[in-house]
């Protein structure tokens, strides 16, 4: 019975294994390996703008198709690295880079988890010293007093 279901956990586990595979059709692929390892990096950088969270190195979309394409044939031309990715931002504008340049119309983007982080400190900073504040215990009014000695004096009626 053990075995039996070690060997169905595992299938699972085999079933949903992700699969290393990518979109480049090797029609797409130039025959120097340097240069394709160079189109290969920039296509991980790039953003499908039919998927939009994958590079254009995983989808299968024919846009991103063109767009591989199109990145062969600058490196190809003899562009460099920051050229493509130039000429790519001109074209179809800093959306399609799955990784934003750090420039003052994206600092915000950047700056956000900073942000977070210290929002995150300052609240629990101002939680510690409340609690430090608040360690010590509050009077009891007469009444509540009162009701307290009664209670464990035995003179409350019984429910």
């Amino acid at each position: 019975m053990i075995r039996r279901k070690a060997f169905f956990i595992l299938l699972l586990c085999l079933l949903c294994w992700p699969a290393a595979c990518y979109a480049v059709q090797p029609d797409e692929m130039l025959p120097d390996p340097k240069l394709e390892a160079r189109a290969r990096a920039l296509s991980r950088q790039l953003r499908c703008m039919v998927c939009q969270n994958q590079s254009i190195d995983d989808s299968d979309a024919p846009l991103a198709r063109d767009l591989r394409i199109l990145v062969r044939e600058r490196v190809r031309a003899g562009d460099s690295d920051p050229k493509v990715l130039d000429f790519l931002v001109a074209r179809y504008g800093e959306f399609v880079l799955l990784r934003p340049r750090f420039e003052w119309r994206t600092a915000l983007l950047w700056a956000t988890p900073l942000l977070i982080l210290l929002g995150g400190g300052l609240s629990l900073l101002v939680l510690a010293r409340r609690r430090l504040r608040s360690d010590e215990p509050s009077r009891l009014s007469a009444d509540e007093e009162a009701k307290v000695a009664r209670l464990t004096a035995g003179d409350h009626p019984r429910l």
